[in-house]
């Protein structure tokens, strides 16, 4: 019995994938869980249509995130830390420091997705990338200054 599988199922198959079953597995477990459904003519257009909207959402999205990205990577933030002899900073720049600042900008970026390996410790530039999505990131410029 042909099913179109509404999730994914391990060794079976994943979602959307039209797959050959047993008739007892799907009329028994597959169809009353609703985990699969009959492959016929009208499901299956149904299931095409479902793509291309996702598709489509998915695009928008993207493109959304990729305007987004644009706009971060022209972002730069000065933060004024104290310091001691030999330039060195009294404590750290942290990504928490840098979420907040660029909440006070107006860019809702959670401290997660700063992608920032360790806190910045010394004075001068840095590149700092922020992840927007799955696949698409920025690089903000944080410049670290001594407080006067």
């Amino acid at each position: 019995m042909k099913v179109i599988l509404t999730e994914n199922i391990a060794d079976l198959g994943e979602i959307g994938q039209v797959v050959n079953v047993a008739p007892g597995y799907a009329r028994n477990y597959l169809l009353p869980k609703g985990i699969a459904m009959e492959a016929t003519g009208r499901n299956v257009r149904e299931l095409d249509h479902r793509k291309r909207v996702l598709a489509q959402k998915r695009e928008k999205v993207r493109q959304e995130m990729l305007s987004l990205a644009e706009k971060l990577s022209q972002v730069s933030i000065v933060m004024h830390r104290k310091v001691a002899e030999e330039d060195k900073l009294y404590g750290s720049v942290s990504t928490s420091d840098i979420a907040a600042a660029l909440a006070e900008k107006g860019y809702d970026v959670a401290r997660k997705d700063i992608l920032l390996d360790q806190p910045v410790k010394q004075l001068g530039e840095v590149k700092v990338p922020v992840r927007v999505d799955a696949q698409i990131s920025a690089q903000i410029r944080l410049v670290v200054e001594k407080e006067e």
